[in-house]
């Protein structure tokens, strides 16, 4: 059966001298695996649109494992991103996490559209760094991660200083703090910016501009969180890791 859908390459790897295998995860019906014969000839018809991070309409034949990709039209070829290795990094480690909390062949247009806005924005110039931690944030429900930001998860109050409580599983006031003595303190920027965050519509997403300090906090606390919560361990967090640390040396 011939399907089409729009999608966007989250995945590509090679197999044997000429194919590939590329994932796409598409708005219509979600994560889906194709085969792409001859991708990798420098004029095959399918050689543009299996380059990872490529957006665009594909047209492939189902099958019961793997389908075989049959021609695609590039709306976005998010160049970009491929060409700058920071941002290939960030692209990278996003389009792993969906790919890792995401099973095969269940449609999610919200993630989809999450996933296509952020490549989007990070492709225009947009600081990588909110983008991910937007991402990250947004992500956590299709975790099953439900973090408590909308006041203290001890006593529910909205106004105060808040800290970070992993052990209550989102923030706490300063009244409550001696409940929890490992929480993490947080500014009240950075307080705000994970709530936005988490609840925001991206596609509202203007210009960014944070300071390294809340830039630090906000690093901090979500990493924090996704190890202790979400049970994730991504190669592509690592090579982030070190990107960001070559990047302080410029």
């Amino acid at each position: 059966m011939l399907q089409k859908c729009e999608g966007i390459v989250i995945r590509a790897n090679d197999y044997g001298e000429t194919n590939k295998i590329v994932t796409v995860f598409s708005r219509e019906f979600g994560k889906v695996g194709l085969m792409a014969r001859g991708a990798k000839k420098p004029n095959s018809r399918l050689s543009a649109i299996s380059q990872l991070f490529t957006y665009g309409y594909f047209m492939y034949i189902k099958g019961s494992g793997l389908g075989t990709l049959q021609q695609g039209e590039m709306v976005e070829s998010l160049r970009h991103i491929r060409e700058d290795l920071f941002k290939t990094s960030y692209a990278t480690y996003m389009v792993e996490l969906l790919d890792k909390a995401t099973e095969d062949r269940k449609p999610n247009p919200f993630l989809f559209e999450l996933l296509h806005q952020s490549l989007h924005y990070l492709d225009e110039e947009v600081d990588p760094e909110i983008l991910v931690h937007i991402f990250e944030m947004k992500m956590l429900p299709v975790l099953g991660l439900y973090p408590n930001l909308d006041g203290c998860s001890v006593c529910g109050e909205k106004e105060g200083t808040f800290s970070f409580s992993f052990r209550e599983n989102g923030f706490i006031c300063h009244r409550c703090a001696h409940k929890d003595p490992y929480a993490l303190p947080l500014k009240q920027g950075t307080v705000k910016l994970l709530r936005v965050f988490y609840y925001f519509d991206i596609n509202r997403l203007g210009n960014v501009s944070v300071k390294d300090e809340t830039k630090a906090e906000l690093k901090k606390v979500i990493r924090t969180y996704y190890d202790e919560y979400s049970g994730l361990h991504l190669k592509s967090r690592r090579f982030l890791d070190q990107m960001d640390n070559l990047k302080d040396l410029f």
